[in-house]
């Protein structure tokens, strides 16, 4: 009959330590982390070190303790962005609308994000469009979408090419049901991008037959059946437009605007202000940017 044998303890060897795996894990994940962040926020990235240091300081270790600890410093960040903003001459779009303001921002996630800060003179064409927009139509919402982030030139605000300096802004079409009506401040896509106008056959198509692999143009076919058959309203896009290339190069140094082509013929504008953004940039046909000098 076999007997078990003795199990011995064997020590750990003088100067043994434990394998480095785990930590170097934790730090590719901390700095993953801070890198999505700061693409997606820009200042939340330097909340999240803030939050970290706080953690380690406090010795927390519950998960839950510390994502409230970072939620608190990103608010912090996000409040105190508002003010410093201005210093580098920017100022927020607000995000929060009363019932007689007549420009609003698409959605709570763009002030969320830090996406939504302009020059002042951008703001200003901004409240000037919409105030003409109530005149004309009284009571129109005009829908602001993706401005640029608080801090830096040149930072990108992806997954546009160009919102980096302040003078960028983003504008949603106005919208109407299949039975015609307007359909005050709504938007086709909850966020006011990615549900696109399509061409209709002969149609202009500039970028067909066109195969970029480092390109933003993104169809989205998959998502276009989810989003409501709203069509673009089209007296009221062409009163925007037509407001824009007028009051706003002449008052506001409106340099340019951004509409997919075949939108552009669709709607009979022929002002030399009206570009197309090019193949490697976003669709334009479901929403309008324009950019001041």
């Amino acid at each position: 009959m076999s007997r078990a044998l003795p199990r011995h303890h064997i020590a750990s060897p003088k100067g043994w330590q434990r394998p480095q795996g785990l930590p170097v894990f934790r730090f590719a994940l901390h700095a993953l982390i801070i890198l999505i962040l700061t693409l997606l926020t820009q200042i939340g990235g330097i909340a999240y070190l803030v939050a970290l240091a706080a953690s380690h300081a406090w010795g927390l270790r519950r998960f839950l303790t510390k994502l409230a600890i970072f939620l608190l410093c990103y608010a912090g960040a996000t409040f105190a962005a508002s003010f410093a903003a201005p210093i580098f001459g920017r100022v927020p779009l607000s995000c929060v609308a009363g019932a007689t303001d007549r420009l609003v921002v698409r959605s709570p996630i763009y002030c969320l994000l830090n996406r939504n800060y302009v020059t002042p003179e951008l703001r200003d064409l901004a409240k000037a469009l919409a105030a003409h927009m109530d005149r004309e139509f009284p009571g129109t919402v005009t829908v602001a979408l993706d401005a640029n982030f608080p801090f830096m030139n040149a930072f990108p605000l992806l997954p546009h090419l160009s919102h980096a300096d302040g003078k960028k802004l983003d504008f949603a079409y106005y919208y109407k049901d299949v039975d015609g009506a307007f359909l005050n401040g709504a938007t086709r896509s909850p966020i006011g991008y990615f549900a696109f106008e399509q061409p209709a056959p002969g149609d202009e198509l500039p970028c067909e037959g066109r195969n970029d692999w480092l390109t933003t143009r993104w169809n989205f076919d998959a998502l276009q059946s989810l989003f409501p058959t709203y069509r673009i309203e089209e007296q009221r896009t062409s009163a925007a437009i037509g407001w824009l290339t007028s009051e706003g190069v002449a008052k506001f140094g409106l340099q340019k605007i951004f509409i997919e082509p075949h939108l552009k013929n669709a709607l009979g504008i022929t002002d030399s202000h009206i570009r197309f953004q090019g193949c490697r940039a976003a669709r334009h046909d479901d929403h309008i940017h324009i950019q001041v000098d």
